[in-house]
Order: structure tokens, then sequence, then C-alpha cells
């Protein structure tokens, strides 16, 4: 093989080698694009589900605050009792 078919297999490997760098390169942008859910349009039933996802979010919320408000107002009935119950004990002594 003279230097002159080296160069020139030399120049098409790397030109093939080229082509299916850049197709797979262009293959993966369309995959991203076509599988991203942002890209995705908004349809009627994506925008009620989350219209219900917000509310049931709220729900659960307020009913988290209720219930530690309910659970700190206990606490403080029994730091009372027992704060009395300690002044009783003290005064008997």
């Amino acid at each position: 093989m003279n230097s002159t078919q080296s160069t020139k297999s030399m120049k098409s490997a790397a030109g093939r080698l080229c082509a299916l760098m850049i197709a797979g390169c262009l293959s993966s942008v369309a995959f991203a694009q076509a599988s991203d859910p942002a890209a995705a349009p908004v349809t009627h039933a994506d925008k009620k589900a989350a219209k219900e996802q917000s509310k049931a979010d709220k729900k659960a919320a307020v009913a988290q605050a209720k219930a530690n408000k309910e659970k700190t107002e206990a606490q403080a009935d029994a730091d009372k009792a027992n704060a009395e119950a300690n002044l009783k004990d003290a005064k008997k002594q």
C-alpha cells in the first residue's frame, strides 16, 4: 500500500466516524426533545389534574396544621397539669 492509498483510507474512515458521531448527537437531541415532559403540550386534562392535586395538597396542609395545633395545645395542657402537680407536691412538703 502506498502513502496515497493510506491517506485516502484514513480520510474516508475519519469521515465515516465523524458522520456517525454527528448522527448520534442529532438522534440523542431528537430523543431528548421527544421524551421531555416539559416540552409536551399541556392538555386540559393535565391542567385539571394539576388543579385537583393543588386542592388536595392545600387540604392536606390545613389538616396537618390543625393536627399540629391540637398536639401543641394538648402538650401545653399536660405541661400545665404537671406544673400544678409539682406545685401541689412542693406545698405538701
